[in-house]
């Protein structure tokens, strides 16, 4: 008995409504926000990195520099952690996916209110930061992903560059093993040699050093609100 003949169109349309999961090899991580360590910062203070937000179609988009918005290039290497976001559950703005013919897409929630969806609201806060001067301690990735996380209504908004690395630290998910190794195998090298060369004079810089960089974005947060920009 010959197959049954498939519709090309029906088929790609089919495809383009399964389901999308997380696939490293390719760096695609479907509405995720995605972490990877930092050269230095991270050897001493491994829970902080780069971070950025993944599109419907799990391209990464991260804030990288001065005006630029890196769009499918994740700066500073792959993807080392990640959180995978339940938009149904997790947002308050309407993220069914549709084909829009303007530049924003737009959606009809419940309450018969017009809403964002997901890559809409990326785009929005992409065009927002392509016109920031990009700076570690007052504009950076972070800035970006709480700002897009906020348009998004992520568990009702209040998103901030703390609250944002301290979820990314106590629930990101590991890409793999090696992507552990990778993380922390310089802060553990970094710790051994600091201890044997320095001692109390490694440890004293140790803690100055992560005094003063996380003090300084909790005072820029919650204390001075316009220093660190979102």
């Amino acid at each position: 008995m010959m197959g049954e003949i498939v519709d090309p169109e029906r088929q790609t349309a089919f495809e383009e409504n399964l389901p999308q999961t997380v696939d490293p090899k390719r760096a695609r991580f479907p509405y995720c926000v995605v972490w990877t360590p930092l050269p230095v910062i991270s050897w001493l203070i491994p829970f902080i990195g780069h971070i950025g937000i993944c599109r419907e179609d799990g391209v990464i988009l991260d804030f990288a520099g001065p005006n630029f918005v890196c769009v499918d290039n994740f700066a500073f290497g792959a993807v080392a952690r990640y959180i995978q976001i339940n938009k149904e559950l997790d947002c308050s703005i309407s993220l069914q996916h549709y084909a829009f013919s303007n530049e924003d897409q737009y959606n009809m929630n419940a309450n018969g209110r017009d809403t964002l969806t997901w890559d809409a609201a990326l785009r929005k806060s992409t065009q927002e930061f392509q016109h920031h001067a990009y700076s570690l301690f007052t504009c950076n990735c972070h800035s970006f992903v709480a700002n897009s996380l906020n348009r998004l209504g992520f568990h009702s908004g209040g998103w901030n560059v703390v609250n944002l690395a301290a979820l990314m630290f106590l629930k990101g998910q590991w890409v793999n093993t090696g992507s552990m190794v990778r993380s922390y195998l310089p802060f553990v090298l970094v710790c051994g040699v600091g201890l044997i060369l320095g001692r109390l004079t490694f440890l004293s810089f140790l803690a100055f050093f992560n005094f003063l960089l996380v003090g300084w974005f909790l005072l820029g947060t919650y204390f001075f609100k316009n220093l660190i920009q979102l």
